[in-house]
């Protein structure tokens, strides 16, 4: 090979590492989405090996992570099929540019450019951390909600904890006097403006996904029963059952169309935990990596988890998002599908005031409701995921003690 051809392949080989790290996403972007008429800003993570592509969102310390994902040449596509969503875009000139969502929800203007870290912030803010309550009358017939923040100087996060659960982590920063908390992990987005006023409440203006804004008032959790207002519903009261002196009843098919009952042998004088789940609920994906770990943790010592999932009419057809959630989770557990969301007091008639998404059933080894949880208070709630861990953890240890055969 003579000098001249040498120095042609150099040329070329230089050409395509020049492009290959032109075609690098490796790293954190500044994004945005649009929905309607605001748009909410978040940080992206991607992840890069050859035309192999991972995106990472962030529900605060979390990461919401893609299933698969691929840049072609100026072509980005990536898959969240446990949302069954998708981002699809160009990277051209360092932006990248596009849509994100599906066909139920809508595709949603999505951009993204390199990270910069913020300056010329404010160095001080007044202190709002610690658990506020917010007064709602809700479909659920909640009377008020909670308002947990955690602060750092400037920077704030924050999550609105309602019976079914929170809304996950909105972070921001203060800035022309309020702060401006946003959140995107790629099922929900919403934006919250938080004021302090004079009188020490806090003055709220929080939009969600697809919804018009809403004001609310918040005060101090501890000066909220001397200023009149209501207490949070409690998790633990919310749902009832009918005849506690009966055992629980269910019968649906699993994945593969087999048969699932309460009076198969696999549960008779277990601990069973009843779970009603739907993989389109934001709070169901919160949930599940919990419930799988307590499955991994107490199986061999007698816990059953049974989830009874309930799923829209296109899914039901075509369960592509419940099997991602499926296997995005680790689940073993046993997995049932009842029927469609609409659904679900007609196919659990046993449970009185059954509306949140999730909802977990505690059964003793004789087979009867022993408690019922509504909801999950996720990561983003602080010191309530925590409580809520504990708690569960200690009522799965106190009855697999118990030494009661099922009687059915």
């Amino acid at each position: 090979m003579t000098n001249m051809q040498w120095a042609k392949r150099f040329t070329v080989v230089l050409a395509l590492a020049g492009a290959a790290q032109a075609h690098s996403l490796k790293g954190l972007w500044d994004g945005t989405v649009k929905y309607d008429d605001y748009q909410i800003p978040f940080l992206i993570e991607f992840s890069q090996k050859g035309d192999t592509v991972s995106a990472a969102f962030f529900n605060g310390d979390e990461q919401v992570t893609s299933t698969a994902g691929r840049l072609n040449g100026e072509a980005l596509n990536v898959n969240f099929d446990h949302y069954a969503t998708r981002l699809t875009a160009t990277y051209q000139d360092g932006v990248i540019k596009g849509t994100y969502g599906n066909t139920k929800y809508g595709y949603h203007d999505f951009e993204a450019l390199p990270h910069k870290k913020v300056t010329g912030a404010e160095t001080s803010a007044p202190n709002i951390a610690g658990v506020w309550t917010i007064p709602n009358e809700s479909p659920k017939g909640e009377h008020a909600w909670r308002l947990i923040i955690q602060q750092q100087g400037p920077k704030a996060s924050a999550a609105i904890l309602r019976v079914d659960g929170d809304t996950g982590a909105l972070v921001g920063n203060f800035n022309a006097g309020k702060f401006v908390l946003n959140h995107f992990d790629g099922a929900r987005a919403s934006v919250a403006e938080i004021t302090p006023k004079e009188d020490g409440s806090l003055a709220i203006d929080f939009r969600g996904f697809h919804s018009a804004a809403k004001h609310y008032t918040a005060v101090r959790a501890d000066q909220a029963k001397a200023k009149g207002v209501p207490e949070p519903t409690d998790p633990e009261e919310h749902t009832r059952v009918k005849d506690p002196n009966e055992p629980f009843q269910f019968s649906f098919p699993d994945l593969s169309g087999i048969l699932v009952s309460n009076t198969d042998p696999q549960f008779s004088g277990k601990v069973v935990i009843v779970n009603i789940t739907g993989s389109w609920c934001p709070n169901c994906h919160d949930e599940a990596p919990f419930l799988a770990e307590l499955y991994r943790k107490y199986h061999k010592q007698g816990l059953e988890i049974v989830a009874i999932d309930f799923e829209e009419p296109e899914q039901r057809k075509d369960p592509t998002r419940l099997q991602a959630f499926i296997k995005k989770y680790g689940i073993e557990y046993t997995y049932v599908v009842a029927g469609e969301p609409s659904e679900l007091q007609a196919k659990i008639p046993q449970a009185v005031n059954l509306n949140s998404w999730p909802s977990t059933f505690f059964l003793g080894r004789d087979g009867k409701v022993r408690a019922i949880h509504a909801g999950f208070a996720a990561p983003a709630s602080g010191e309530f995921h925590l409580a809520l861990k504990k708690e569960t953890t200690e009522r799965i240890e106190n009855l697999l003690s118990e030494n009661v055969r099922a009687s059915r």
